[in-house]
């Protein structure tokens, strides 16, 4: 049973949390609210030695906050201390993260492999022709200068400078959708303007 005041008062705000009796919720919201300000610093450090970047930890600690709102009547005192149970949340959710935004840049790499696999490699026995390599790029610089400034901005972002999609959304100030988009129809455009080339 917890007896330091600190942990009962985050036992407490929890039960609020939980609770939600008042039909509107507010005073669960002024619960969780408290519960991260008093936290959120602490959990903080746990997501980022987990997710290893600031802005992925973020993300994460938010996540995690949502569901300590969810899943706070699920939180049973004789079990684990307050904090012990909201870093195991935290931790979940920043390997969560983690593991989606691996999976991101792994569809990514495919993607680009396959798109470099179907428009520049050739025939020749001797991939490394300077004369062919010289006409490919050639044929790459005229296809992505045939993109949409913003659509080429995006594609090269993403495989130039190895972005995931979420860092691109993030960086242009962009919906993650339109950016999947944008690079989804850039690549397909420039597959067909590869195709003329080859």
């Amino acid at each position: 049973m917890a007896t330091d005041p600190q942990d009962l008062h985050m036992i407490a705000l929890i039960n609020r949390i939980a609770d939600r009796s008042d039909g509107s919720g507010r005073d669960a919201e002024l619960a969780l609210r408290e519960l991260y300000d008093l936290t959120s610093s602490k959990l903080f450090g746990v997501a980022l030695r987990v997710a290893g970047k600031r802005d992925w930890a973020e993300d994460a600690l938010q996540e995690a906050y949502l569901n300590i709102w969810r899943i706070a009547g699920d939180y049973k005192v004789a079990l684990s201390p307050p904090m012990a149970w909201m870093g195991v949340i935290v931790r979940s959710r920043a390997l969560d993260f983690l593991r989606r935004r691996t999976s991101e840049r792994a569809d990514a790499v495919r993607e680009l492999d396959d798109f470099v696999n179907d428009t520049v490699a050739g025939d020749s026995p001797n991939p490394m022709d300077t004369t062919q390599a010289s006409e490919q790029a050639w044929a790459l610089h005229e296809c992505l200068r045939k993109l949409d400034a913003r659509q080429r901005e995006v594609v090269s972002l993403a495989y130039l400078r190895d972005l995931s999609h979420g860092e691109l959304a993030e960086r242009l100030k962009l919906p993650l959708g339109t950016v999947k988009t944008w690079i989804r129809r850039g690549l397909e455009q420039m597959r067909g303007c590869m195709s003329k080339f080859a």
